[in-house]
């Protein structure tokens, strides 16, 4: 982002941590996003119900989510946390995508990622990704 202060142009670059989790109950099954942008000492909560969905399309679904809200928000640089690590790997370039339902929004999400100067994509456990994953079920529990 541009701002002038004093008559001189001055850029920032807003960094960014971006935790996103999504579910369903059943596989396929009522399911929910949630996603928990920081940027610095802001944290902004977002969450979602999808309808019938996989776990691994409402992972999907959540980081695009994200990735949107950050965008939206002028955020330059994003380290992306996910405890799918199917999801992780495949963004990584470890593994490819077979599943024909995740092809679309594996494209969908690369496609967001070259709005950014720099994105990374992280895997941790569910313990440390627990308010994206609280997200999830309050949207999943006010659906249905």
């Amino acid at each position: 982002m541009k701002y002038t202060l004093n008559n001189i142009n001055v850029n920032i670059m807003i960094k960014a941590i971006l935790h996103t989790d999504g579910g369903a109950r059943g596989n396929p099954g009522p399911a929910g996003l949630g996603a928990v942008l920081e940027m610095g000492d802001d944290k902004l909560f977002f969450k979602k119900y999808i309808g019938e969905a996989t776990n691994n399309q409402a992972e999907y679904q959540a980081l695009i989510l994200g990735l949107t809200k950050a965008q939206e928000r002028g955020v330059a640089e994003v380290d992306c946390y996910l405890d799918s690590e199917l999801v992780v790997k495949q963004l990584n370039r470890e593994y490819k995508v077979k599943n024909e339902g995740i092809a679309p929004l594996f494209i969908k999400v690369w496609n967001l990622t070259q709005q950014f100067k720099k994105v990374k994509f992280i895997h941790v456990f569910r313990e440390d990704n627990k308010e994206a994953d609280k997200l999830v079920n309050e949207a999943i529990d006010k659906a249905v």
